[in-house]
């Protein structure tokens, strides 16, 4: 399936929704984008230890009560994934070894994250 390439206001869009959660006191964001094959679309996935870890409809109402709609047209749709979770494991592993600098991106295109196959990968922030 083709994907459309990402564009800046995306980019813009996700710091400024970090921002946000980071203003809320959320700790050690994980923030990326991501296309899975079982969705086809792209996907603004985000983590953070304190989001609640084993109920994962209280974690994204919290993130939806943040960002309160104000990123409805610039940001697809958002996935809030647990820290145990094999994808954000790898990306902290990853990142470890290769840090992201402040406002910058690390494209990893398609590859097995953790137990999960993604079709595109951007990190955004660890």
């Amino acid at each position: 399936m083709d994907q459309a390439t990402l564009v800046v206001p995306d980019i813009g869009a996700a710091n400024e929704a970090i921002a946000a959660l980071k203003a809320a006191n959320l700790q050690r964001i994980v923030a990326l984008f991501a296309v899975f094959p079982e969705y086809g679309d792209r996907r603004f996935v985000i983590s953070s230890p304190s989001l609640d870890q084993t109920h994962p409809l209280r974690a994204q109402d919290k993130v939806a009560e943040i960002l309160a709609g104000r990123f409805v047209y610039r940001l697809p749709i958002i996935m809030v994934l647990p820290e145990k979770n094999p994808i954000i494991r790898t990306v902290r592993a990853f990142n470890s070894k290769v840090r992201v600098a402040p406002g910058g991106i690390i494209h990893l295109g398609s590859r097995v994250f953790g137990d999960r196959y993604v079709d595109d990968l951007q990190i955004i922030q660890v």
